[in-house]
């Protein structure tokens, strides 16, 4: 059982980061698309819906198991427009491992995307 839960927090660890990337490349269009992305709640459950207790969900609310922030920034890593996207996960409970899982993970990765226009 263990090894089945381990094996379900990486394939989330991966649809996280996954996620994070397409909504990025997504937000990254414009910065008017970085400041008001519409989609992007869709993007990242595109990505993330076999993931546990994503399934059928249809918005990225703070009750959901994914959520998903995106933001502008006028001087990114290199000095130039950017767009932030973050994206968090939180699993449904699985089975504790003592001393190494504590039965359910949150997982939050962020993106910086320079603006493509």
């Amino acid at each position: 059982m263990a090894t089945f839960d381990v094996g379900m927090y990486w394939y989330a660890l991966i649809s996280t980061e996954n996620a994070a990337r397409v909504v990025g490349m997504y937000a990254s269009r414009s910065s008017s698309v970085a400041q008001s992305p519409t989609l992007a709640c869709s993007y990242a459950l595109g990505e993330m819906r076999d993931a546990p207790g994503v399934g059928s969900a249809t918005t990225c609310t703070a009750s959901d198991p994914v959520q998903v922030t995106t933001s502008y920034m006028a001087s990114g890593a290199d000095g130039l427009p950017a767009a932030q996207v973050s994206v968090t996960y939180k699993s449904s409970p699985l089975l504790a491992v003592p001393g190494m899982i504590t039965g359910s993970l949150t997982i939050t990765r962020t993106v910086q995307f320079p603006i493509r226009s």
